[in-house]
């Protein structure tokens, strides 16, 4: 099978649509198929307004066109609704191709977070740039059925996985080298520093210990002012942030705004346990496992959390799978021929 899938969000990107794509071709060229990434690296591009490090494509419908038709695939799949999605998804209802799609980030509040566009017109337009999908993949049965009830439609379960080989168990808290000998318990955060992930309630809580952040985005320089006694570390190496997550005594999820939260699988895969809100991601992800605390009050998941054995913690992790992901993924997939 020739797969074209084509994102807005690639390399030099480091986010949670970044990581699952890059798992998913894994997985599917472990399974003999052929996918081309159709990526803002091969267009002219100019940054995002308000959000440093990443780049959007200008008027990529030509060249999106050239590439398509030299690849002939035999699926279209569309992980992301930016230049490139809309300029495929015209192109492929001008070629009378079907195509799939993928609601990997809510959008309509991360706008309405940074520049108070009106939830309600974000989500007007995505329902229109998913309405002629054959399916649209969702990673949580609570987000599909809050999409249900805005009026999307060929909506289709989709949950990710984590890479327990990479994200290797530890009994215990394990030292970083980095940070040398800091006051314990640790609470860490690791992804994007902006609007809708909910920083601020990480960094105003209570805590005894010590608190990290590893990541980058558009708040990080006024919240490095704001909270200097944080550890901060910036973006780091996947290999580096694996030792992190496992030097964690507690991962803090503070977003009421992710669609999954991956890194939610990879800090229970080294056997960190997590405390987040009872939201869309979390509830899917922790659910009843045991493997992380949720409560309407942050320090009192982070308590909760802190009394999670790490055992527990690695085997709900186990319980995701990339292989079993990319084969939902295959069977969502609409031919084209």
């Amino acid at each position: 099978m020739r797969l074209a899938l084509i994102t807005d969000a690639w390399h030099p990107q480091v986010n949670g649509v970044v990581t699952t794509l890059i798992e998913l071709v894994r997985e599917l060229e472990k399974l003999n198929h052929s996918v081309k990434i159709i990526h803002p690296n091969l267009f002219n591009t100019r940054p995002c307004p308000g959000y440093p490090g990443i780049d959007l494509a200008i008027r990529p419908k030509k060249q999106m066109a050239q590439i398509l038709k030299a690849l002939n695939p035999d699926v279209v799949h569309i992980a992301t609704e930016g230049p490139l999605g809309w300029a495929a998804r015209s192109l492929c209802l001008q070629s009378g191709w079907p195509f799939t799609s993928a609601f990997h980030t809510k959008f309509p509040e991360i706008f309405n977070a940074s520049v108070k566009v009106p939830v309600s017109w974000g989500y007007a337009l995505l329902r229109r740039f998913h309405q002629p999908s054959a399916g649209v993949m969702v990673p949580t049965q609570s987000v599909l059925s809050g999409l249900e009830k805005r009026g999307f439609q060929n909506l289709k379960p989709w949950t990710h996985g984590v890479d327990t080989d990479l994200f290797k168990y530890h009994h215990r808290s394990v030292f970083f080298p980095a940070l040398g000998t800091i006051p314990r318990p640790v609470a860490l955060f690791v992804g994007r520093i902006s609007y809708e992930k909910n920083i601020e309630a990480f960094l105003e809580m209570d805590f005894r210990g010590s608190k990290i952040i590893s990541g980058a985005g558009p708040l990080e320089k006024q919240l490095r002012q704001r909270f200097p006694e944080v550890y901060w570390l910036g973006i780091l190496p996947r290999n580096e942030l694996v030792t992190l997550y496992a030097s964690a005594d507690v991962f803090v999820f503070p977003s009421k705004a992710d669609t999954f939260g991956l890194v939610l699988l990879e800090a229970m895969a080294t056997g960190t346990p997590v405390a987040c809100y009872p939201v869309d991601g979390p509830l899917e992800v922790i659910g009843n496992s045991g493997g992380g605390a949720m409560s309407n009050d942050l320090e009192d998941a982070v308590s909760k959390a802190l009394q999670i054995s790490r055992e527990e913690a690695r085997a709900r992790a186990e319980a995701f799978s990339w292989y079993a992901a990319a084969k939902d993924f295959i069977d969502y997939l609409e031919p084209i021929r």
